[in-house]
Formats: C-alpha cells, structure tokens, sequence
C-alpha cells in the first residue's frame, strides 16, 4: 500500500472512533470535517518514511504514530485559526472549522482530536506494547511545554519572541515529534532522528513565511499577509525573501547532511530535497530551480 493511502487509511479509522454510537453529531462532524480533506500531509508522511527507512517493521504502529502526528497537526489549526488567535476565515480552501461550525465547536473539535491522537497511539499498543512509551512521551514532547507547538503558539502572545526559538517550537518540535515517533515505532532509537525533524520543521516555516507574503490565497488556500497584520515574528519580513530563501537552502541541506546512517539513508535525502522545493510559492520556486 501507497504512503498516502496507509495515512487516510489511519485517519479515517481514528475518526470513526470518534464517531461512535452516543457521540454528539455536530462536533462528530466538526472533527471529520477538520481532518479531511487534508492538506500536503507533510509530517506523517515523514513520520512513515523514517519507518521505512529504517525496515518498517511495524506497520500497524507506523501509521498510527502518523496519524496520531496529524490528528494534533490538525488540532492546531483549528484553534490557530480562531478569533482570539489569528481569526482566520479559511484553511484549505474551504471554511476555517469556527466559521463553519461555530467557536464553541472549533475549540472542542480541537481539543477531541488531540485526545484522539493519544487514543489512536494507545490503541496500537497491542502491536508492540514495549514501544508505546517512547512514542508517548516523543508526542507529548512534541505538543506540550516547554517547547511544543502549545509553547509555540503562546510565543504569539509575549511581547517579543526570538524568531529561531519561536519556529523551534512552533512548528519544529511537531516535526522532530514526526521524525522520532517514524524511528520509535520501527523500533530505533528515536534521539538520532531529532535533529532531521528540528531542521525539516524550521525550513517549512521559513517556506510558510515565503509563502504568506508571496503567494495568494487561492495557491495555499488560507489568508495571506498574517504575519504583517498581526505583527509576528516572520523570517521574511527579518531577512527579506532573499535572505529567507537562503536560509531555507541552508536549512534543507542541514537536514539532509543529519540523516543517520540506515537502509534508506539516500531515498530519504532525496525525499528531503524535493519536499524543500515543492513548498515554495509557484513564482519562487521558480527563481529558486
């Protein structure tokens, strides 16, 4: 089976638990509609590929460690999208989940999904039940405090946020979380691949700084031109599109030099290169080719 179809599969799977028998329908739907469709996929996608890399020797515990990385991934736009954060009326070209459903439902379709997360990875413990530990706290990690996407996002919120440390834990920490977890549930050791998901999840936030002043809303589906209106921290408005260019270079190829030593080493580092490129806006991956 293909990597996407092995992640909508997992997904789908994890939703329908969420739709059970006594589940309240509008916020059943609010989760569903949510999670699908999706966007690129990028981190579990990720998280699979390490997997395989690695001899994906676990498949059942791979996709849901990838799904689980995307339940939260998804849960995080949900509420990044409210009023009271960046009040966005779209994300992937439709209806931002508050605008369709309502804000009290936004704010709980998120906080179901990321309960959902840790239930999908439960649930795959009977496939390697002395894996699910590290996987556990690697998500944990990778969502919480200090430095998940949760710290993240409450950077948003301080007066001043130095921009590495704000895109460290904004959108790198879930990143490495879909790196290590890819590494835990093939059964290796998961601290070698850290570093890969830091980088990776730096560069695809200078891409999505690139992208909100380069792009429109019809290429990425979702406002553009935030960062300015709402005064955050962004690689293109400190370095400009030049400058933030050659940092995303830099980044990609750090990631690329950080893959550990394993059967896939090669296939992954091409994976890395061209996912480096396809993030760019239409014009500047042109420039950039």
């Amino acid at each position: 089976m293909d990597v996407a179809s092995r992640i909508e599969l997992a997904l789908d799977a994890a939703i329908l638990e969420a739709e059970g028998m006594g589940a309240p329908p509008r916020l059943a739907a609010a989760m569903r509609y949510a999670v699908f469709p999706g966007g690129a996929r990028v981190r579990p996608r990720l998280t699979i590929a390490v997997a395989k890399a690695l001899g994906d020797d676990a498949p059942g515990l791979a996709d849901a460690a990838a799904a689980s990385i995307e339940l939260l991934h998804c849960a995080s736009l949900v509420h990044d999208d409210l009023p009271c954060f960046d009040d966005a009326a779209t994300r992937r070209a439709k209806p931002s989940v508050h605008k369709a459903y309502g804000e009290p439902l936004a704010v709980l379709a998120g906080d179901g999904l990321i309960v959902l997360a840790f239930e999908t990875l439960a649930r795959a413990a009977i496939l390697r039940p002395e894996r699910l530990g590290s996987l556990v706290r690697i998500v944990s990690r990778a969502v919480g405090m200090p430095m998940g996407i949760i710290a993240g996002q409450a950077w948003e919120c301080e007066p001043a946020a130095d921009l590495r440390e704000y895109h460290r834990a904004k959108t790198g920490a879930l990143f490495a979380g879909a790196t290590m977890a890819g590494a835990a549930a093939a059964g290796a050791d998961p601290s070698a691949w850290g570093t890969l998901g830091e980088k990776l999840g730096e560069a695809y936030q200078v891409a999505d700084d690139l992208r909100d002043v380069a792009s429109s809303a019809e290429e990425i589906g979702k406002p553009v031109g935030r960062d300015a209106a709402l005064g955050r921290s962004s690689a293109a408005r400190e370095l400009g599109i030049a400058g933030a260019l050659r940092r995303l270079d830099e980044l990609v190829d750090a990631a690329m030099a950080s893959v550990p030593a394993c059967p896939g080493q090669e296939e992954l580092r091409t994976l890395i290169r061209l996912e480096g490129r396809r993030v760019l806006p239409k014009e500047l991956a042109q420039v950039a080719a």
